[in-house]
């Protein structure tokens, strides 16, 4: 991979203290994101409650995560268009309610279509939260930090995923799924009080329009970026999806695997994503160059891995926890990738990274299940594998444009 020219980096503002970051508001925006990410996937846990207290069969109650995500790429590229003046602070703590708003419905929801409605509000919630956030999170730290900012937020995340939705269904035994959800209302309505004592003021960018998204795409390389990120969550997510039914496969001693052992194997992964995060969190500002082209390619061997060490506990255990490890940083690698390649667009910047991500996860989810209908588990994996490493070249060619873009102007 090729060294690339200098990124220029924001000056600092007058206000921020690059001597010492306000730990809590990260920590309150951490505590957001984890709410948000695991209202998003509670449905999952407890599906066949969900579809039996509505009276409907569980593929329908199953749309309550798919409209999530189609809300969420909606509102990703539109968030900031449709509040331009509205200053990012007080923007977050009106998502946060959109979202304790979103859970209350959900708790009291007399049939689905009020259900489903009450997701579209969650979706447009979660992906204008991490759209904005990367302003925030540059306004509290600085541009120096700006990875290590954004490291609470993919905790959060990260955390969600291995304790979020566990606890949610354990705390389902004792209150019901619609306990639960109005557990989430307000735990997020208190959060949106926290936010909006503990965050600074942040003023809109004068540029959040339309043409500055389109402006971002035109930027030399970031295009090839945008593309590589969709590829990159495309091939996770059409693994990641069936990872049951790839770890059913397993063996040990010549007898397949317990559903106890699964669930530890699932546990690898979510504990793994939490360690990388934190480990990424002090060298992504750095590496983020070099980790944006490592990651999808350590990933993809780990697929493969996944599928080739099947008659072996301990090496598929191994590669689920370092595929955790590298993957659940995802985000913060290309938040900051964004952030450092368009200091000067940050909100374009979060917006298209999320777009991405939602694309990704829709792209995954529609074909997904088609794939391995036809092909079986083992070549589903193999195109995942294959989408992670075109990812990898993209981001490759990425740098690649940049850097000579960087050299014409300096001639």
């Amino acid at each position: 991979m090729t060294t690339t020219a200098p990124v220029p980096i924001v000056p600092m503002q007058a206000d921020a203290k690059p001597g010492r970051l306000n730990y809590g508001a990260l920590i309150a925006m951490m505590l957001m994101s984890f709410f948000l990410v695991t209202a998003e996937f509670l449905p999952s846990g407890m599906l066949t409650r969900i579809a039996d207290g509505l009276g409907v069969t569980s593929g329908q109650a199953g749309q309550m995560v798919a409209v999530t995500a189609f809300a969420g790429l909606l509102a990703a590229p539109t968030v900031g268009l449709l509040f331009p003046r509205l200053d990012r602070r007080s923007l977050l703590v009106w998502l946060s309610i959109t979202a304790a708003v979103s859970n209350a419905l959900v708790a009291v929801a007399p049939n689905l279509l009020l259900v489903i409605l009450a997701r579209f509000l969650l979706g447009a919630a979660i992906s204008g939260f991490w759209s904005m956030s990367i302003s925030v999170a540059a306004k509290i730290a600085g541009p120096e930090r700006l990875g290590r900012a954004v490291m609470f937020n993919s905790a959060g995340v990260s955390l969600a995923t291995v304790a979020g939705v566990p606890l949610g269904v354990m705390l389902s035994e004792a209150i019901d799924w619609r306990g639960v959800f109005a557990v989430a209302a307000v735990a997020s309505a208190l959060l949106a009080v926290v936010l909006r004592w503990l965050l600074p003021a942040v003023p809109a960018e004068r540029s959040a329009k339309l043409s500055t998204l389109i402006a971002a795409l035109r930027r030399p390389g970031i295009g090839f970026g945008v593309i590589a990120n969709i590829f990159v969550v495309t091939g996770h997510f059409l693994a990641y999806t069936y990872v049951r039914v790839a770890l059913e496969r397993v063996q040990e001693g010549g007898t397949p695997v317990e559903a106890d052992t699964i669930v530890v194997l699932l546990a690898l992964f979510g504990v793994g994503g939490l360690i990388g995060n934190i480990v990424f969190g002090f060298v992504v500002d750095r590496a983020y160059r070099v980790l944006a082209v490592l990651t999808p390619v350590v990933i993809a061997g780990l697929l493969l891995l996944v599928i080739a060490a099947s008659g072996s506990l301990w090496a598929t255990g191994a590669a689920v926890f370092v595929w955790g490890f590298f993957f659940a940083s995802w985000l913060l690698i290309a938040n900051t990738w964004a952030g450092h390649r368009m200091p000067d667009m940050l909100e374009a910047g979060g917006s298209l990274v999320v777009v991405g991500f939602q694309s990704g996860i829709m792209i995954a989810a529609g074909i997904g299940g088609a794939l391995v209908d036809a092909m079986g588990i083992a070549p589903v994996y193999a195109v995942g594998a294959a989408l992670l490493l075109l990812g990898a070249v993209q981001f490759g060619l990425s740098d690649r444009i940049s850097e000579a873009h960087h050299r014409l102007q300096r001639r």
